[in-house]
């Protein structure tokens, strides 16, 4: 079975991944962006992005995806700047598998 990739968040955010096959999921085109989640996520959907804002609003329901291998759930830049969710969850990750963060800053 071939898995999808999607992107959700808002519409100036997240149009351009349309030109590299990407499913896109506007806000302005969903009534209920959590429902849109799991129904990705229990679609065909291997790496699902999501901006950096939507995420936040969302951190419970990503949080129920965290301990499955797929879908992979990744916080992006939106255009209103970088909120650093996108590190945060990648230093969390290597947290777990190693044991230390070896990320952080000294």
């Amino acid at each position: 079975m071939i898995k999808k990739m999607a992107a959700i968040g808002d519409r100036d955010s997240i149009y351009g991944f349309v030109s590299i096959g990407l499913d896109i999921f506007p806000l302005d085109r969903i009534d209920n962006p959590a429902q849109t989640l799991h129904h990705l996520a229990q679609g065909d959907y291997a790496v699902i992005l999501i901006t950096e804002a939507l995420a936040a609003t969302l951190e419970d329901e990503i949080d129920k995806y965290s301990h499955q291998p797929l879908p992979a759930i990744i916080p992006i830049p939106g255009v209103t700047g970088n909120r650093g969710m996108g590190m945060k969850a990648i230093s969390k990750s290597v947290e777990k598998a190693v044991g230390s963060d070896i990320l952080q800053d000294s």
